[in-house]
């Protein structure tokens, strides 16, 4: 069947053959789908016939936002961390332990109802496309398992043995990073799209994270990296060598790695619910863009350091406290997520698209900036079916 979605004030396509600016906004339009693909995209009077139909009343209409970097198989809270921190303990990221323990004592059943309920929570806020992790099992089992769940969720999943060196080998890390290369890998990558490290102090140096995503591109993997999070180091440059394509967190950044990001292919995915949770400096999304990087923004929702499942709530923060503009953040966050997970399939509204969609109860885009905390989302429509 045919639908029809019409009296849209403000559709953002992010195609500027069809409309105004990088978002290729579209005014007085209307939208159809049909088997779950964008059908037609236009003026709304010369909008096609359709068996259903939905009136906008006006409101702006956008393409789901598509979160590139989301940590969703877990067990366990957190909270008193997080209290700590807001109390002035700095964050090290030496909680994913804690979690990584309660992981492994969950059941599969546990572990799935609690990836279904923040996957349900994330839709319910415009979220279409969510990219999830595994990184808190650290055995083979436990990554395998975190993975096979993941899987019955999303597409985009991203083997993260290498998220810490867990407590067993903490005196051992070569032999931890044989194990994430050899065992570790073979069992996972079936179910895994994506391998990624924790390059950073603390976690793995660029000698070990080097290894592993190789390792991880030769069984088929695309290659992400967690990368200049805490402080300096190899990450960024590391992802661009290796062609990732994404490097995510890029708080601290020196010329030669906003150079590096800028001659690549490498999206600088930006995590801000991260600083905003742990008090940290966020990143220079201006010099970025300003640089020529393609940029994501995305929400690192996971149990320690951004327990937020909030792509408008990033938005607002990415607008705030990272000098992007409302029409910059809006596209990092639907077609910057697109590039991110290297998928032409998302993050627009055209032709051919999946029909991802979010109609906001507001007139424009501007909106999810200018008004933030407030629950905006009307109505989400995932693959042409709308969301009760």
């Amino acid at each position: 069947m045919s639908f029809l979605v019409t009296n849209i004030g403000e559709l953002v396509t992010n195609n500027p053959a069809v409309g105004e600016g990088p978002l290729g906004i579209v005014r007085d339009a209307a939208l159809s789908v049909a088997d779950g693909r964008v059908e037609w995209v236009g003026r709304a009077r010369h909008a096609p016939a359709a068996d259903r139909g939905l009136d906008a009343e006006g409101c702006a209409v956008l393409p789901g936002f598509v979160d590139s970097h989301a940590h969703l198989v877990f067990a366990g809270d957190r909270a008193t961390e997080f209290a700590a921190r807001m109390a002035g303990e700095p964050y090290t990221g030496g909680g994913i332990r804690r979690t990584v323990s309660a992981t492994r004592a969950a059941t599969d059943d546990e572990l799935r109802e609690n990836v279904a309920r923040l996957r349900e929570e994330a839709l319910r806020q415009g979220t279409t496309t969510i990219e999830i992790k595994s990184g808190y099992g650290l055995t083979v089992a436990d990554e395998t398992r975190s993975l096979r769940i993941a899987r019955e969720f999303t597409q985009d999943t991203t083997f993260l043995g290498a998220h810490v060196v867990p407590a067993e080998f903490t005196d051992r890390p070569d032999d931890y990073v044989s194990l994430v290369c050899g065992p570790m890998l073979r069992s996972a990558a079936p179910f895994a799209r994506w391998v990624d490290v924790f390059c950073e102090r603390g976690a793995f140096d660029a000698d070990h994270s080097r290894a592993i995503l190789t390792v991880g591109q030769a069984a088929g993997l695309g290659v992400r990296v967690h990368a200049n999070q805490l402080g300096p180091g190899p990450g960024v440059r590391l992802a661009v060598e290796l062609d990732a394509a994404s490097a995510d967190h890029c708080t601290h950044l020196s010329d030669v790695d906003i150079e590096a990001l800028a001659g690549s292919k490498t999206v600088a995915t930006l995590l801000p619910g991260a600083e905003f949770s742990t008090r940290s400096p966020y990143p220079d999304a201006r010099r970025l863009l300003d640089a020529g990087t393609t940029v994501a923004l995305a929400t690192d929702c996971n149990p320690g350091s951004s327990f937020t499942s909030s792509m408008p709530f990033c938005i607002a923060l990415a607008v705030r406290e990272m000098r992007m503009t409302p029409a910059e953040a809006v596209w990092a966050a639907t077609a910057g997520g697109a590039r991110a997970l290297r998928r032409t399939d998302i993050g627009q509204l055209r032709t051919g698209a999946a029909a991802d969609l979010v109609i906001l109860d507001a007139p424009s885009h501007l909106h999810l900036a200018y008004r933030p905390g407030v629950p905006l989302v009307r109505h989400v429509m995932h693959n042409g079916v709308l969301i009760p």
